[in-house]
């Protein structure tokens, strides 16, 4: 004997009749969004760039659209925490925002995010790639992507670098405060191709540094670049590009190596530029916004 629907069994399959499962979306074909929120994500963004707080119409203007437009977005914005306006009444990052980014950056790992980097590097321009973190001795290469013709040099993951004489070495070292950068620089003799450290009576004697090595840290400050021609192995030379986290240290270091003859190690050049294109992305991955932070 077949069974009697109750009212509300036969409402629900009337319903799931009317409302038929949406159907998986193909993997090449775009997913169709909500246009308002495509709109607050625009303005989101600009605000980002803009790496600090926006009045209305910087903000409507930076998005590319009408402040008119804009305006019904932010109220939203405010209502929801992800946004926040300062004493002049700009729009600036809220107090859900802040939490998201925490999250976020509570969940990354620097040499993790930046092994695919390493990777695509080594096969876009055929060179070797090392990868450095600070560490208690200084400067030390964690990862290291062999190009398909492999390199035959000492360097190895857990190798410390000199500040002085290589350049992994001095863009971590130009970015350093100057009293951690001195204390760094006493013990430069035990590292990879380090100078040798000066007596301590001579340490006493020279309280400014080098100035031809504090020019150098300059301009690797003002490039985020620096080269090393056939040093400290002959033969080989290497561009290296600073990381920075959200704080704007120096988190990382990515460095391409190949030999001298076949190597364009020109800051203009393909193979700098892609080494710097993949910094720069490490860095908004981690956060960093340029100008924002202190360095």
């Amino acid at each position: 004997m077949p069974r009697a629907h109750t009212p509300s069994t036969a409402k629900a399959t009337e319903e799931s009749r009317a409302e038929p499962a949406p159907q998986a979306e193909s993997v090449d074909k775009p997913q169709r969004g909500i246009q308002a929120l495509d709109a607050t994500g625009e303005l989101l963004a600009a605000l980002v760039a803009a790496g600090s707080p926006l009045s209305l119409r910087d903000l409507a203007s930076a998005a590319g659209m009408p402040s008119a437009k804009a305006f019904p977005h932010l109220v939203s914005l405010l209502k929801t925490g992800l946004l926040a306006r300062d004493a002049a009444g700009r729009y600036e990052a809220g107090p859900l925002s802040l939490e998201l980014g925490l999250l976020g950056l509570a969940r990354l790992s620097p040499v993790r995010e930046a092994d695919a980097e390493l990777v695509d590097l080594a096969a876009s321009t055929g060179m070797s790639v090392a990868l450095a973190v600070p560490g208690p001795l200084g400067p030390t290469v964690v990862r290291l992507e062999e190009s398909p013709r492999p390199l035959h040099v000492s360097l190895r993951p857990g190798t410390v670098m000199s500040l002085v004489n290589t350049a992994i070495g001095r863009v971590f070292a130009a970015w350093l405060d100057d009293d951690m950068r001195a204390e760094l620089l006493v013990q430069d003799g035990l590292r990879l191709a380090g100078a040798p450290s000066p007596s301590s009576s001579a340490r006493t004697q020279s309280a400014s540094p080098d100035p031809r090595y504090a020019e150098r840290l300059a301009a690797i400050r003002a490039q985020r670049l620096d080269t090393a021609l056939d040093n400290p192995i002959p033969g080989i030379s290497t561009v290296a590009a600073p990381v920075f986290d959200h704080t704007g240290s120096v988190c990382l270091v990515l460095a391409l190596m190949g030999p001298s003859g076949n190597f364009d190690t020109a800051s203009e050049g393909d193979s700098a530029q892609r080494l710097s294109a993949s910094a720069e992305r490490l860095s908004r991955r981690f956060g960093y916004v340029a100008g924002a932070a202190s360095l």
